[in-house]
């Protein structure tokens, strides 16, 4: 058994989507400090990191992070790594994915993998993302898991109609993972956010397990 674990490190100097708050971890109390014991502090937005997107981040329906499917969250799923020359995750791609017909759980890795194993801390624009046409397909064909390698699953000029089409479908979109070291195939998926209540989001410890 090998266990994969697809999660970013939550530190003050990681990138964020542009607006957003940055992270910010410190000490509340410190032993080196005089203090009986060390608590961490931290000051971060739900969709820092590795995350889940609930239905309520677009849709503003009450369907929030808490009350979302532990048995989607977890399962078998398949991890396909894209060529570098793929700018955009379309339709016209997803037919040459070896998708099965059983696959519920998909993960894409991109070249946008490389930015993490590379530490890179600046935000990137030009990450690679689903279009819009690419989320009808996923819709249509039974997805209700769907998770990539940058900090959103739409493209940064417009990430509306995607993220729309999903959570309205409710696909839980999983958004932030580092897949450069996990090689093409099926594992199975762990991801559990954090169960925050009302939130839009929230970051989660992700790991894939092959066997």
């Amino acid at each position: 058994m090998t266990i994969y674990d697809v999660s970013l490190t939550i530190s003050s100097d990681m990138p964020v989507w542009p607006g957003d708050p940055r992270v910010e971890v410190g000490l509340a109390a410190s032993m080196d400090q005089g203090d009986m014991v060390n608590v961490t502090r931290l000051a971060l937005s739900a969709h820092t990191g590795t995350h889940v997107d609930a239905p309520h981040h677009f849709l503003n329906d009450r369907r929030t992070v808490d009350n979302l499917a532990l048995d989607i969250l977890t399962g078998p799923c398949y991890v396909t790594q894209l060529p570098d020359d793929v700018d955009e995750i379309s339709a016209e791609v997803l037919e040459r994915v070896p998708v099965g017909t059983h696959t519920t759980r998909l993960l894409f890795g991109t070249r946008n993998s490389k930015w993490w194993s590379a530490e890179e801390r600046q935000f990137q624009t030009n990450y690679v993302s689903v279009t819009q046409d690419g989320a009808e397909w996923l819709v249509a064909h039974g997805i209700k898991l769907v998770g990539v390698d940058y900090l959103s699953v739409a493209a940064y000029e417009d990430p509306h109609p995607a993220h729309i089409t999903l959570l309205s479908a409710g696909v839980i979109i999983l958004e932030g993972l580092n897949l450069s070291k996990v090689p093409r195939g099926f594992y199975d998926l762990y991801c559990l956010p954090l169960k925050i209540f009302g939130a839009d989001g929230a970051p989660a410890r992700t790991i894939l397990i092959s066997h």
